[in-house]
């Protein structure tokens, strides 16, 4: 009877102790996983603040790539005046590729969708420009104006930019950051 008092007196202090070291035990598990987690946030708040900065000037560099290239702007900014069309032509060709090729790194900072967008959309500017060309009758007598012209009709009849796409894609995405 002895051993079976002395049993239940070692039970009675080793259950309430191994209920408390339990519960001690489930508590430090969650508080080590809330302060592993609260870690990782102000990780990443903190990479934030650098790669936010960076993110958004791909973006607007992006965007600025696109608005340069959109057939409207790039032969505002290009003048015809005087050139003939091969010329205009391969000019017109060389300032889309060297602001493609200016703009390559952009692509660490955007998404893999948009930037097939803006492939495209410069891969687009270019097919319209060089069927501009190809439309026109004798095209080594041609002036630089009149491939112009070219330009701006099948703009006006495509209906839409061949850049508007991806720049809506783009601003999409930057406006996600946010």
């Amino acid at each position: 009877m002895d051993s079976t008092t002395y049993f239940f007196d070692l039970l009675k202090i080793i259950l309430p102790a191994l209920i408390v070291a339990g519960a001690i035990y489930v508590l430090f598990k969650q508080f080590l996983e809330k302060e592993q987690q609260r870690r990782l946030i102000e990780l990443r708040l903190e990479s934030n603040k650098t790669t936010l900065p960076l993110r958004l000037q791909a973006y607007e560099r992006v965007v600025l790539f696109l608005e340069r290239i959109s057939p409207n702007n790039i032969l505002v900014r290009l003048s015809s005046a005087g050139q003939s069309a091969p010329d205009f032509h391969r000019l017109l060709q060389q300032e889309i590729r060297a602001e493609y090729e200016h703009n390559l790194s952009q692509q660490l900072y955007i998404s893999g969708d948009a930037w097939t967008m803006v492939k495209e959309a410069k891969e687009n500017v270019l097919t319209m420009v060089n069927r501009a060309f190809h439309g026109i009758q004798n095209p080594g007598q041609a002036r630089g104006t009149e491939l112009a012209k070219r330009i701006l009709e099948g703009l006006m009849m495509d209906g839409a930019e061949p850049t508007a796409q991806a720049l809506a894609v783009v601003k999409n995405e930057a406006a996600g950051l946010f």
